[in-house]
């Protein structure tokens, strides 16, 4: 599957912002605006100057707006909800190419809010995946004490944990250590 630059840098925000959430296993992530400050300074989100606790609520909407479209059963569903988020950002696409990015495109007005940003960009990437037939590719880490989201992006679309260094490896070992007590008593 084919994925433009930005559309990856937004699918990877877009699942950070899911994984901030209180239920992703190490609670909030994005309790304050000074968490919030820290976010979108490491996504690099562009346009961005002050924030407040409105901008805070607003985000934290928008996270469990992205967290409902990866535990949408079907596409139908999944782009229902993809659209509402959307228009509620009231996106305005424009080409630009900054920061040595060649052209791509923003969906966000100038002077859209953090949340509205974030839903535009996000949104539109999310719907790519819709539209290209890979909603099965948004997914939750299958560890039992994890769940935390990440994009399949894996060619024949296998991948099962958020990472298979720590959640996939643990589970790993825990099998083998359990297949070699059987084996042994």
């Amino acid at each position: 599957m084919l994925i433009p630059h930005d559309t990856r840098i937004a699918l990877d925000t877009v699942v950070d912002l899911v994984n901030t959430a209180p239920d992703s296993g190490q609670g909030d992530a994005l309790a304050d605006v000074a968490e919030l400050y820290d976010f979108v300074r490491s996504h690099d989100v562009s346009g961005v100057s002050e924030l407040s606790q409105r901008d805070l609520k607003a985000v934290q909407s928008v996270r469990t707006q992205f967290a409902e479209i990866f535990a949408a059963p079907d596409s139908r569903l999944a782009a229902e909800l993809v659209n509402e988020l959307v228009a509620a950002a009231g996106t305005t696409p424009q080409l630009t190419d900054h920061d040595g990015y060649d052209w791509h495109v923003h969906y966000f007005a100038p002077g859209a809010s953090v949340a509205d940003h974030l839903a535009a960009d996000c949104g539109m990437a999310l719907a790519f995946i819709v539209v290209a037939g890979e909603q099965e590719r948004l997914r939750r880490c299958e560890a039992p004490d994890c769940g935390r989201a990440f994009v399949d992006l894996s060619r024949n679309r296998s991948r099962r944990y958020c990472d298979s260094r720590t959640c996939g490896n643990r589970l790993h070992v825990a099998a083998y250590r359990a297949r070699r007590k059987e084996a042994a008593g």
